[in-house]
């Protein structure tokens, strides 16, 4: 053989032998390379702590809420108020977005001395013009709630909340269009007493609930009125207390002092239980240009009521208005904005928020004195409050208020003596 044929023979053998590992290799796939890998993005801010996917599709964030403040009752012969210190809302807060279009939010609260469920829901958007809410969460109703407190100029809400529905359990279709320019609410929930939240239903019926806000001037000429939005909110429901359960909530004040309450069984061996149809009305605005700040709401609250064999439609009433001017910043609905945030080493920087509210609640004088007891509860409140909130930055403030507030009724001798008192706090979110 020569050596060419000798050759040719090897060459032959070595190519048959290496064939099959050559096709195993060809059909294997090739390793990812680790820079196309999808990685997870974790990230720190000011806007708190994020663990997301790299396309955003799976989102977690993990933010929080603090609030220190002050109560000083002045000019408090009586001791009707508790000077005190108290952790406000210590607020961890839980959100996220699972597959690219359901939002979810877990908000506790450990403020007060007193643990509960704040916020618990998941929100599915297809699209920014509709969404569905599921759990529990601010009732779509009262303008001044439905601002975060965070962003409110004054430590606490007006008088008007005490006829306002808080949070509650439920369905709410939402949404926005022309880039929020309207809004719309439609919500069906267990049903709230005025002024405070429930957990359950207790009686076996719902509440209906619809709002809608507008902007028309958003993004729009004339440049003056951008910051105009106004809005009509209402709620309707059929609400049955029982001696245990009574379906009613006693009212406070700026103070956070209780004012009116429904008599109950050590009162009269009765207890005052919501009876029928509940409607609330509320019309409500807001304006803002620039470092000027304006908001308004009036809200109607008629409640059926029973006692024993007693029963009345009482109609209560309350509304505020309140005005801020913001030095440093901008005013918004989202609280005030500074130009540049404070710098501790040249004492520069932030924003001055200054604010004068004056509000009222009337109650009606069907109430009393089956339903309530005109000694211990007012038939009406007046008050007036000034605010100054120095915002650092838009997540550290510290806020002094003074409300002064006036009443008509709840006491033995005639009229309970005003309300006068200075609130503090120092407040931390991120």
């Amino acid at each position: 053989m020569s050596t060419v044929s000798a050759s040719v023979l090897l060459a032959a053998t070595g190519l048959l032998l290496t064939a099959p590992h050559a096709r195993a290799q060809a059909a294997e796939p090739a390793p990812a390379r680790p820079e196309a890998a999808e990685r997870s993005v974790v990230r720190v801010s000011e806007e708190g702590f994020t663990l997301s996917s790299a396309d955003q599709a799976f989102v977690l964030r993990l933010r929080g809420q603090l609030q220190g403040d002050g109560r000083f009752f002045l000019e408090d012969p009586d001791r009707t108020g508790t000077n005190t210190f108290v952790m406000r809302r210590v607020r961890p807060i839980l959100e996220g977005t699972l597959f690219g279009f359901i939002d979810l939010r877990l908000m506790p609260d450990f403020g007060d001395g007193q643990p509960m469920l704040q916020d618990a829901f998941i929100d599915f958007r297809p699209g920014a013009w509709v969404r569905l809410r599921a759990g529990r969460f601010k009732t779509p109703f009262g303008l001044e709630l439905l601002q975060s407190d965070v962003d409110n100029p004054f430590i606490e809400r007006s008088l008007t909340v005490d006829l306002v529905p808080n949070r509650d359990e439920g369905l709410e279709l939402h949404g926005e269009g022309e880039g929020g320019r309207w809004q719309y609410s439609l919500a069906v929930v267990n049903g709230d007493p005025d002024g405070t939240s429930a957990d359950l239903n207790a009686d076996d019926s719902f509440d209906l609930v619809a709002r809608v806000f507008a902007q028309p001037f958003k993004g729009r000429a004339p440049a003056f009125l951008q910051g105009l939005g106004l809005g009509l909110a209402v709620t309707r429901g059929l609400q049955f207390g029982t001696a245990t359960t009574p379906g009613l909530a006693p009212f406070r004040s700026t103070g956070q002092q209780l004012i009116f309450s429904y008599l109950g069984n050590a009162d009269t061996r009765e207890t005052v239980t919501a009876h029928g149809q509940h409607l609330r009305l509320a019309p409500q605005g807001h304006f803002y240009r620039g470092p000027f700040g304006l908001l308004a709401e009036y809200v109607r609250s008629e409640q059926v009521v029973r006692s024993g064999d007693a029963r009345a439609r009482l109609r209560h009433h309350a509304w505020q208005t309140s005005v801020s001017w913001v030095f440093g910043g901008e005013a918004s609905f989202e609280g005030a904005r500074p130009t540049r945030p404070f710098d501790p080493k040249t004492l520069g920087g932030g924003a001055l928020e200054v604010a004068a509210r004056y509000h009222a609640l009337d109650l009606d004088a069907a109430a009393f004195p089956r339903f309530a007891d005109p000694a211990r509860s007012v038939s009406a409140a007046r008050g007036f409050g000034v605010a100054t909130t120095f915002a650092f930055n838009r997540h550290v403030r510290f806020a002094l208020n003074f409300h002064r507030t006036n009443y008509v009724g709840g006491a033995t001798d005639g009229d309970r003596a005003p309300e006068n008192v200075l609130l503090s706090r120092f407040q931390l979110t991120f």
